[in-house]
């Protein structure tokens, strides 16, 4: 802990010579209570109240400390944050998705945290999302919350028409039809968002763009052999045909928790969600498995989540107690609780208790998520999924063909990595 606490204030030393202090703390007098910001992105609805009341339990366990709870819209957090911290007057924390910790990490605007307090257990979080925290070898996140795309899957339509969980694309395939005939129900129904045919390039070994080469692979050939596969999961006996619509995530997801589909790509954030439906009273009858495999033989999907990071221009003080709540916030009992209250995914094995996994739901996610794939340290990564995702709905709606829809992404694309090649 010492040893923690002492490459805190080096590290603190370092950023403020380089950035001014935060503007939305108390001062860094130390002879009162240090009160830091958090803005927490959750849900305000769902999950917040489980994180004012650890707030709570924080602060009477460290008196010397407060935390002002700010809940900010995920939609309107990054670039709130990003103003905020460019005019030195972000919070001293902030639960950053993990596309956007490299971004901010980037523009020093996070404090690297090694050797830090806040990852004096660093060996108990999962590593795929520890290297997803990381910017330049340096790590700026703890691992707060994680997810990935799983097969979800309705287990009495599949035992009804006497299937199995698909392990690759052509054994989903054959197992709509075969669910379409025993059941009368459509066996799959798939998104046109790029991150949902995430797992399409994963499963061909190829991704949008190769980091380490820097260069822009979306239309390469194994990347048009993925979503010529994704293509063609909209049209077929029992493949529910492509939704275009700007309303598509609620359909798809109504379809499913009422029965009308038998299986779907989707996260655990809609864990509470499925167990509300029609067909999943009996939380037992969710079937999770891993997505089914590419022609390489690999499967998987990409890593998603959240991390807590400290804001590089808090002042010592106040850096030091962001540092201690992170360390609180991410520990195996506030994870537990977590998990237990808001049914999501922990970060680190030690959270997954029995009493944890007696939610089908966490238990079967945290099964698949030894596939998921950490996202490369690019910082405009998860911005790359935007021109896609208009390119593919069109693809999917057949206004576009596929070589031109992704001619068209990666144009647009190029924009982003200017100094990828194509």
């Amino acid at each position: 802990m010492r040893r923690g606490i002492a490459a805190t204030a080096l590290v603190a030393s370092l950023a403020l010579t380089a950035t001014a202090c935060g503007g939305d703390s108390d001062s860094g007098d130390t002879a009162g209570p240090v009160t830091i910001t958090w803005w927490d992105t959750s849900n305000a609805t769902n999950e917040a109240p489980t994180y004012k009341a650890l707030v709570k339990e924080f602060e009477a366990a460290n008196k010397g400390i407060k935390v002002k709870y700010v809940n900010v819209p995920f939609d309107q957090a990054q670039n709130k944050f990003d103003t905020a911290a460019g005019s030195k007057g972000a919070p001293d924390l902030l639960r950053s998705e993990v596309g956007w910790t490299p971004a901010f990490a980037k523009k020093g605007f996070f404090l690297p945290l090694d050797g830090t307090e806040a990852l004096a257990e660093q060996d108990k979080f999962k590593p795929n999302l520890i290297e997803q925290a990381k910017y330049e070898g340096k790590t700026y996140g703890v691992p707060f919350t994680t997810d990935t795309l799983a097969l979800v899957y309705n287990k009495e339509l599949y035992k009804k028409a006497g299937v199995e969980a698909p392990k690759t694309w052509d054994d989903l395939k054959k197992a709509a039809a075969t669910i379409k005939d025993k059941t009368g129900v459509d066996g799959y129904w798939g998104s046109t968002q790029a991150y949902y045919a995430q797992p399409f390039l994963y499963g061909e070994g190829t991704d949008t763009v190769d980091v380490d080469a820097k260069k822009i692979t979306v239309t390469s050939p194994e990347a048009k052999k993925a979503y010529g596969t994704w293509k063609s999961l909209f049209s077929g006996k029992g493949l529910h045909k492509a939704d275009t619509t700007a309303d598509a995530y609620a359909h798809i997801q109504e379809a499913f928790v009422s029965g009308k589909v038998a299986s779907i790509i989707q996260g655990p954030w809609e864990i509470t969600n499925f167990y509300k439906g029609s067909a999943f009273k009996d939380k037992n009858n969710l079937g999770i498995a891993t997505v089914p495999a590419g022609s390489s033989g690999k499967a998987g999907a990409p890593t998603g989540g959240h991390n807590l990071s400290v804001y590089a221009g808090s002042d010592e003080a106040h850096q030091k107690a962001a540092l201690k709540f992170v360390q609180f916030m991410t520990s195996a009992k506030a994870q537990e609780t977590i998990a237990l209250k808001n049914a999501t995914l922990p970060t680190r094995d030690d959270a997954y208790t029995a009493e944890v996994k007696a939610d089908p739901g966490i238990a079967g996610y945290q099964t698949v998520l030894a596939a998921a794939q950490p996202r490369p340290e690019l910082p405009e990564y998860s911005s790359l999924w935007g021109p896609l995702d208009t390119e593919l709905n069109s693809i999917a709606g057949g206004k576009k063909s596929l070589d031109k829809g992704l001619s068209d992404a990666e144009v647009a694309i190029a924009k982003l990595v200017p100094d990828f090649s194509k």
